[in-house]
């Protein structure tokens, strides 16, 4: 309460409604698995389209392991993924990069030396790609930008730039350049520059002087794909400010460098900025004038594998740091059902069922099956796995290859990739258009021009009982996700928009509610709870996510002493019970037919 010590008016603010809780969000998604470039561990980022993902995680060109020699499962799997989701309908994708090195002394990182220091860092000059991958085996290009110079600009510049001074009577003149060190221009033999009797617009340098420019370094790397990013305006000297050694370092300093900047230039701590001059001045020229230095040893290593927790660039690792952010609902690990044998393809499926089910974690796995299979290996895939946080889709999706090209014969008109990205696609589709109560099937499959498979009436009938999703053919209606089932044998967990709108309501209610921790635990807080959710499942059942004539029918919240025995109370647990009646998909629609007579009653 608070204290009122002096007469006067006190005006106070109170609330005489109860807490609101807001839905969370259901169609945000995760994707887990190799790409062209892009980091590796930390957090992983968000995108929100196929140029954005291309951006920071590389091009759809295929991505080749020193393991896998067959051409149909060096796709890039992820990249064809996320291409798939927002072509769905997904509008927001997290995406962890896994990568497997071929080797215990394998790093996969391209690099290219400037100054070889025999094995001493401290006197080398190295770049190096900071994710590894063969499309880091590009070409750093490097320009010397000059600027026109005076003793004003000089006395303003800052500290380790840079100067260009030409002296001499006839061409070719005398170069000789200075490194601003304590407010003084040294030379390389740490003689001054001297400005005496020179006015403020002078060149430096004495009566034959003829140019003075202050010297930036320019830098750009070209990948393999044909993505460049470039530098402008960096210093060869450490105390510059925008020191080349600084700004591409290996760790940089904030997260839009950390994504965006691919390479890494290594100065070590005894180069002067006199011997980075030279070296880069010493590399041979492209056409343009500019110095050319070219990257090799990139690779993609092995293909991924399900690993364990802790080892970087594995499934199980890249998962675990996915359990760190909130608002993701659905999982996947395309081409991950493809790469190595049944138990390295099981193991990743379990590691994304375990993750799923995690508490708290009020997310639902998206499962591949394996590519090139029958109706009588998904029972046997399917007999494998059983789960409530988890959903099969079967068979893969035959599309147009994007890097076909005309007279290229040797590149695929077509491609299989796994259905796991249009699926994760239709369900963000689904949940913006209708609603996460409604189970996401009878849609579309944007982008597929067949399936791997045409499954028909009777197949499906053998594998929707058991819960494996089909993608079907529908005469006069397209191509259409046919299925919504759970990969579980529990009655009471059947349908996919089941498990989602529980995740759904589970997580709100969760997030909504932690205003009530540390509350006193009596019948104030009580009522306030029991209001605070039957509001929220009131707008539920108002927007047709609930069954039921009434809110009585609809659902019931309980929060009192019917659930709380004594010992609840002082071991301080809060103890609320809630009902709903939740919609079921109407999976079997049945018209009964019968003959009548004419004279028939009614």
């Amino acid at each position: 309460m608070p204290e009122y010590l002096a007469p006067g008016v006190y005006v106070e603010e109170t609330s005489f409604r109860a807490k609101s809780i807001e839905g969370v969000g259901t169609s945000t998604t995760a994707f887990i698995g190799p790409t062209r470039r892009g980091p590796i561990g930390g957090t992983p980022e968000m995108v929100t389209s196929l140029p954005d993902f291309e951006r920071l995680y590389g091009s759809l060109e295929n991505i080749v392991f020193s393991d896998v020699t067959d051409p149909k499962l060096q796709l890039n799997f992820v990249a064809h993924a996320a291409r798939a989701y927002f072509d769905n309908g997904g509008t927001r994708l997290y995406v962890m990069r896994a990568w497997n090195a071929s080797s215990g002394t394998d790093t996969g990182l391209a690099a290219g030396t400037l100054i070889n220091g025999s094995g001493d860092d401290t006197k080398a000059v190295t770049v190096k790609a900071r994710s590894p991958g063969s499309v880091y085996n590009g070409t750093v290009l490097f320009r010397e930008n000059l600027r026109p110079a005076t003793v004003l600009t000089l006395g303003t510049a800052p500290e380790g730039s840079m100067l260009s001074n030409l002296v001499g009577t006839t061409a070719p003149y005398t170069e000789t350049l200075y490194v601003k060190s304590g407010g003084d221009w040294l030379d390389s033999s740490a003689t001054k520059l001297s400005f005496t009797g020179l006015n403020a617009g002078d060149i430096p340098g004495g009566a034959d002087a003829k140019a003075a420019n202050l010297v930036t370094l320019a830098v750009e790397f070209q990948d393999t794909d044909g993505y460049s990013l470039g530098w402008d305006e960096l210093g060869y000297g450490s105390a510059h400010p925008s020191f080349v050694g600084a700004v591409l370092a290996a760790k940089p300093h904030n997260r839009a460098d950390d994504l965006q900047n691919m390479i890494a230039v290594l100065v070590g701590s005894t180069i002067t900025p006199f011997a980075l001059h030279t070296a880069i001045k010493g590399l041979p020229t492209a056409a343009d004038g500019r110095y050319t230095l070219s990257l090799t040893g990139g690779d993609e290593g092995a293909a991924p594998i399900a690993g364990a927790e802790g080892t970087v660039g594995t499934y199980a690792d890249g998962l675990a740091l996915l359990l760190g952010l909130e608002d993701i609902s659905i999982v996947a690990a395309p081409g991950s059902s493809a790469y190595g044998d049944s138990d390295a393809r099981q193991a990743v499926q379990n590691l994304l069922i375990g993750h799923a089910e995690k508490r708290r974690s009020y997310r639902i796995a998206v499962l591949d099956c394996e590519p090139g299979q029958v109706p009588g290996d998904m029972r046997t895939s399917r007999g494998r796995i059983d789960t409530k946080y988890g959903a099969l889709y079967y068979p893969w999706v035959t599309v147009a290859n994007p890097l076909a090209r005309p007279g290229r014969d040797d590149i695929p008109k077509e491609i299989n990739v796994p259905p796991s990205g249009f699926v994760s696609g239709i369900y963000a589709r689904n949940d913006s258009q209708r609603g996460v109560y409604k189970a996401p099937a009878n849609e579309v499959v944007t982008g597929a021009l067949r399936f791997e498979s045409d499954i028909n009436f009777a197949q499906q009938e053998l594998l929707n009982p058991i819960g494996v999703n089909c993608l079907r053919y529908l005469n006069g209606r397209g191509y259409r996700l046919w299925g919504a089932r759970l990969a579980s044998s529990d009655p009471e967990w059947k349908y996919v928009s089941d498990r989602r709108y529980f995740n759904y309501l589970e997580a709100s209610i969760d997030r909504g509610t932690q205003w009530a921790v540390f509350e006193p635990n009596g019948e104030r807080l009580w009522a306030n709870v029991r209001q605070t959710i039957s509001d929220f499942l009131y707008n539920e059942w108002k927007g047709g996510a609930l069954l039921g004539t009434s809110t009585d029918e609809a659902f019931f919240v309980r929060c009192d002493r019917s659930t709380m025995t004594q010992a609840d109370l002082d071991s301080g647990r809060l103890i609320c019970l809630i009902g709903v009646a939740i919609i079921k998909p109407a999976e079997f629609v049945i018209f009964r037919i019968g003959q009548k007579t004419a004279d028939a009653r009614a």
